[in-house]
């Protein structure tokens, strides 16, 4: 494709190499400048191009300008056709490398991984940062709209860049127009806009304030929602919507609210009291009145002061925490997550010893805990897709690991430098489909050759640096653009950063080449089955995954994984279907035949065994399918005995059956306990926090009348040397 660059001098670009392709642009490197990348929309409109006008005209100020740092990945071009009818057709951005989504900082595992030593100070940091690049657009009238954890990428040195800023709301005060931000994250909005169609509604700044007041909790507060914890209702736990909507805050001060912390969120009292104060003031006050909610500028200074009253723990430097705490925090955090240290020691990381499994607890809780009633049971439907190697088996080195290490180092010695330019320089104290985009590293000058490409795709792919791999894929694509095996990985790497249109993009392509990938046809289904979750019509999405599970079986009646798949869609179609239990009983018979060409298959046995749970529950005969599914359970638990999914479920299936009484009541009850305790252990110990918290609500629904966290209080007897 040829565009052309009007400014500073009249320039035609090809752009043909794409970073990443999302539902309304394709983002390309820009052959003359490595620092730019650029947006192409797929449908251009009048309006695409009026706002843009209307953003170069009136940009904002970057808060770390003094830093050489972008804060805000603003348009600087336009883009216009280059066949002389001069229509606007995308821009021209910054090119941000070295950073990644702010979600790998404040997710524990994740920031072991790739950044071990980014602690608490950092986190704050990144806090103010966030607040500075908030208070900047701001101050020039912008809000950002969409509000959420993709949009936001963060360098090892605690830098923010706030991306995709074509989708933020822009007004226009020569015309007298404002352009919306027409989407939303539900766990992001606040509950005046809840349940409302974005595109109807201006935003206002105090919109964007709630969702800020999240980031920051799930930054100082280790991932935690602010609005996350056991539902103490007697029905299924809301989702985080209805609880906003509600002004549910688990950590409220001034209402109650039907939620406690869960066991394993930080204490409260770890934050600083004057963060503590305006949280109080975002989620409670701030809910009636969203005026009340504190401002960027405000987070700004209260945040500073938290950073400047942190003192350093004694046996691990690595741990810092505010002085009104009386001992440090993070080491009684770490006894409480069984060795888990959530900002491990240098000499722990130069020993490995901080990506070791948790170590287990000396002595087992053996307490039953009491909850009430029922708890949703979580997705459970894991799926990653296989890369393909390239024929000759590679061990990765070793060495390659201890990069993220050093760049940690590194990066530790620049956050003084950084702490001391935000001292001279006082910054404004007065989803993404195209995230991928934005977090390649550098490539390196000597072009490699295909077999070389491939290679470094294969090792990042293994190593879960997908957006690496993204990048070796794409060289190797390249030069030899019919390679379909290099697109299918490609696209099982965009799979994985959950760029589902562009994993459908990819293997649509390696199947233009070969049509009888098998591969690519069931990838695409599971693809299609993703994207249903945002669709418009998820219907549409089913209906075509299971196309191409159909095609992927016409090909090879022995693949098992497509009736494994196909099965697991018609389950999901089933629950809105008006002939529900006939769907039912086709997904049941998919995961037969996938048992029947692979007996030691547990996924399959644990695939029909939940959807003889579903279809228990509108059975005259819900005895025999209860107990049909306890069977497949029993069998996918002898086949993978840490299969922790079908401990809960079958504590859950166990739980019913007790109550409907009968002589085996009791025995199905403390069945069902010790079951889904199973699984919460199991979780734990994967590190699986999601599908722990939810074991842990489903306790709620098997031991009735209380519901006190788990590990309340760390017991001696739990404690690790």
């Amino acid at each position: 494709m040829q565009v052309l660059r009007c400014s500073p001098r009249k320039e035609i670009l090809s752009l043909n190499v794409s970073l990443g392709r999302g539902g309304e642009a394709c983002v390309y490197t820009v052959p003359s400048d490595n620092n730019l990348v650029a947006k192409i929309y797929h449908k251009p409109t009048t309006a695409h191009a009026d706002k843009l006008q209307a953003m170069l005209a009136n940009p904002p100020e970057n808060p770390t300008a003094s830093l050489g740092h972008i804060s805000i990945a603003w348009p600087e071009d336009l883009l216009r056709a280059a066949d002389g009818k001069n229509s606007i057709l995308g821009f021209l951005m910054p090119r941000i490398q070295g950073m990644r989504p702010i979600i790998d900082f404040y997710n524990p595992r994740t920031r072991r991984q790739h950044c071990p030593l980014f602690n608490y100070q950092y986190l704050l940091r990144t806090a103010r940062n966030l607040a500075a690049a908030f208070a900047a657009l701001h101050a020039s009238g912008y809000c950002i709209g969409d509000v959420n954890e993709s949009n936001i990428l963060v360098s090892d040195t605690a830098l923010v860049t706030l991306i995709d800023t074509d989708s933020f709301q822009v007004p226009d005060p020569n015309n007298n127009v404002v352009y919306r931000c027409p989407v939303g994250k539900p766990e992001f909005t606040p509950p005046e806009l809840q349940n409302k169609t974005f595109a109807q509604h201006d935003r206002e700044i105090s919109h964007d304030l709630f969702g800020l007041s999240v980031l920051v909790f799930q930054l100082l507060m280790e991932g935690t929602h602010p609005f996350s914890g056991i539902f103490q209702g007697a029905i299924e736990p809301p989702p985080y919507e209805a609880r906003i909507a509600s002004g549910h805050f688990t950590y409220s001060e001034k209402r109650y609210v039907p939620y406690l912390p869960t066991p394993i969120a930080p204490p409260w009292e770890i934050l600083h009291p004057s963060l503590q104060e305006l949280f109080i003031r975002c989620f409670e006050d701030g809910h009636n009145n969203p005026q009340l909610r504190p401002s960027a500028q405000t987070w700004l200074s209260a945040i500073a002061e938290a950073e400047d009253s942190l003192i350093t723990c004694t046996t691990n430097p690595q741990h810092r925490y505010n002085n009104h705490m009386r001992s440090c925090p993070w080491c009684e955090r770490t006894v409480r997550l069984g060795g888990r240290d959530p900002f491990p020691s240098h000499r722990a990381i130069e020993a490995r010893e901080h990506l070791q499994p948790r170590i287990k607890p000396r002595k087992r809780y053996n307490q039953t805990p009491h909850f009430p009633q029922r708890g949703m049971s979580p997705q459970l439907n894991y799926w990653q897709p296989i890369i393909t190697p390239s024929g000759s088996s590679y061990k990765p080195s070793k060495k390659s690991k201890l990069y993220p290490v050093l760049f940690c180092l590194l990066g530790f010695g620049l956050l003084g430098y950084a702490d001391l330019m935000i001292k001279f320089t006082q910054p404004l104290v007065s989803q993404n489909a195209y995230t991928q985009q934005t977090i390649k590293s550098l490539k390196p000058n000597n072009k490699l050759s295909f077999a070389d490409s491939y290679q470094q795709g294969y090792i990042a792919y293994k190593e879960r640096d997908y957006d690496k791999a993204i990048v070796s894929f794409t060289e190797a694509i390249e030069q030899e653009p019919t390679h379909a095996r290099a697109i299918v990985n490609r696209g099982n790497a965009r799979y994985n950063l959950k760029d589902y249109e562009g994993a459908v993009t990819d293997y649509s392509q390696a199947l233009q080449i070969n049509p009888n990938q098998i591969k690519a046809l069931v990838n695409r289904g599971n693809a299609r089955y993703m994207l249903a979750e945002y669709s418009n019509d998820p219907d549409h999405e089913y209906k075509l995954a299971i196309a191409d599970y159909n095609q992927a079986i016409g090909l090879d009646k022995n693949e098992i994984e497509a009736y494994i798949r196909r099965g697991i869609v018609r389950a999901q179609m089933a629950k809105y279907s008006g002939e529900s239990q006939q769907v039912y009983r086709k997904a049941i018979g998919d995961f037969t035949h996938a048992i029947k060409l692979n007996l030691s298959k547990a996924e399959a046995y644990f695939q029909r065994g939940a959807v003889y749970y579903q279809v228990a529950q509108y059975s005259t005969n819900y005895e025999q399918e209860y107990h049909q599914a306890i069977a497949d359970f029993n069998q996918a638990l002898i086949l993978s005995p840490k299969l922790a999914k079908a401990y809960l479920k079958r504590g859950m299936v166990r739980y019913e059956l007790a109550q409907y009484g009968g002589s085996e009541s009791s025995q199905n009850q403390t069945k069902a306990v010790e079951d889904i305790q199973a699984s919460a252990k199991i979780f734990l110990e994967q590190n699986d926090m999601d599908n722990y918290q939810q074991a842990l609500s489903n306790l709620c629904v098997v031991v009735e009348n209380k519901c006190d966290p788990l590990f309340q209080g760390a017991n001696n007897g739990d404690k690790t040397n």
